[in-house]
């Protein structure tokens, strides 16, 4: 596929480029490709308006709001689908798919990019299993095309792909091939455990394995550690991003997660007095806003000042070293639940869930006034039901001393209902753990 000369160039230049702006950019970095990406996206309709570029016109820019993008996505393309090189999709697990082309210029910058960061983390005699989708969405072909990049031995598997593997392939080809990395959803990763625990197969299974990455739904640190003391391996929140965007956080050798500083401009919107402000290579932190992007190395769909509608905190002095500052990724303000008047994000559940009990799964039961709240946790198959009680309990009291909520039950269940499990390329993993009825029991 790169066989032509500009291909070979293009690859050049992106891995040049990204291993001179590694750390800090040079003070000229910015204003030179945003002056560059500017021009490009004034060939898309939604742009056109644009006059010459200068800083300042960058920051008087209205913000792309993601709700604009959604609803007319090809209105701020330069290529059709049909003329990109590679056409892709949202998963439509939030709503509508959203149409997104790619050019060559797409592909080779975001994959030099995530290739040269994860290269800190993975070995040289990996062996990687990807557990991820290949059809429509991105994901899939990103983690093929990083392997390619660092000549890491690669399969692909996605449990779900009806007639083609299925979970009993899943469980020869891991058996044959002996994976040291494997690229998964959270989701994806607990249905993987409670199948491997339930066939009492765990054991032989991470054997040869070194390390679990997390993609394509937020998780937080005590999910992490409890599926690293499951499966004996380490596990990292590999990257952050979206389809719209491309990449734009990676992990780090320390568990951390960089932004990516050469491949995105970032901005924050505290929604103080300030208003959005830069956020440099090396700011300081704790700070927390909504995250806002203008991608630097999009050509199919530049985007300029992009509201991502996503909550994050930055911060700065990982152990890893690196100067780039981290992100934790809160998710977005709609998901939060206001429940007995305690307001409540899936990821304020799910820390508190794996925190303190062993469990694969969490189901949240309201009712449509938000006056009931019930917590429904998974057993792990095999574990021992004599601590259920103690960890139920510990649940209880962790909610009520940090959100002063007060759940009317929580109970272990045998199985929750598989969307739970089955990884954002069919449904939104977050929004498919919360469930309204109608009454209260």
């Amino acid at each position: 596929m790169w066989h032509q000369q500009r291909h070979v160039d293009l690859w050049r230049t992106a891995v040049e480029e990204t291993a001179a702006v590694a750390g800090v950019p040079a003070d000229d970095f910015y204003t030179r490709k945003l002056g560059a990406l500017w021009s490009r996206a004034r060939a898309a309709p939604a742009y056109r308006h644009l006059g010459p570029f200068s800083p300042e016109a960058f920051a008087a820019l209205p913000l792309t709001r993601r709700e604009d993008l959604k609803a007319r996505p090809l209105h701020f393309a330069t290529v059709a689908p049909g003329g990109a090189l590679r056409y892709y999709e949202t998963t439509g697990s939030t709503g509508r798919p959203t149409p997104t082309p790619r050019l060559a210029e797409d592909v080779v910058w975001n994959t030099v990019a995530v290739a040269e960061a994860w290269r800190s983390v993975l070995d040289d005699d990996e062996r990687v299993l990807s557990l991820l989708p290949s059809d429509v969405v991105p994901v899939g072909d990103l983690v093929a095309q990083v392997a390619d990049y660092l000549d890491l031995s690669h399969l692909r598997g996605y449990p779900f792909a009806s007639g083609i593997t299925g979970w009993d392939r899943i469980v020869e080809l891991w058996r044959a091939y002996r994976p040291t990395t494997v690229f998964l959803a959270p989701g994806v990763a607990l249905e993987w455990t409670r199948l491997a625990a339930g066939r009492g197969t765990l054991p032989g299974l991470r054997a040869d394995l070194r390390r679990l990455m997390l993609l394509g739904e937020v998780n937080t640190p005590p999910f992490r550690d409890r599926l690293g003391r499951w499966w004996e391996a380490a596990v990292h929140d590999a990257s952050y991003g979206s389809t719209e965007t491309g990449t734009l956080a990676t992990t780090c050798p320390a568990g951390g997660q960089h932004l990516l500083t050469g491949s995105a401009y970032v901005e924050l919107d505290t929604g103080g007095p300030h208003g959005v402000v830069p956020v440099g290579p090396a700011s300081g932190g704790p700070r927390t806003g909504q995250l806002v992007v203008t991608p630097l190395n999009a050509h199919a769909r530049p985007l300029l000042r992009l509201a991502t509608g996503d909550v994050v905190t930055l911060g700065r002095d990982c152990p890893c070293g690196r100067s780039a500052p981290t992100v934790t990724v809160h998710g977005r303000e709609s998901d939060t639940l206001r429940l007995q008047g305690a307001a409540l994000t899936p990821r304020d559940v799910e820390g508190l869930v794996f925190a303190h009990a062993e469990a694969t799964g969490y189901l949240v039961e309201v009712d449509e006034a938000g006056t009931y709240a019930g917590l429904l946790l998974e057993r792990l198959p095999g574990a021992g039901r004599e601590g259920e009680p103690a960890a139920a309990e510990a649940v209880r009291a962790a909610t009520k001393e940090r959100f002063g909520l007060s759940w009317d039950r929580v109970v272990f269940v045998n199985a929750l209902p598989r969307l739970t499990k089955s990884g954002a390329s069919q449904k939104s993993w977050k929004r498919s753990n919360i469930r309204v009825l109608e009454t209260a029991p």
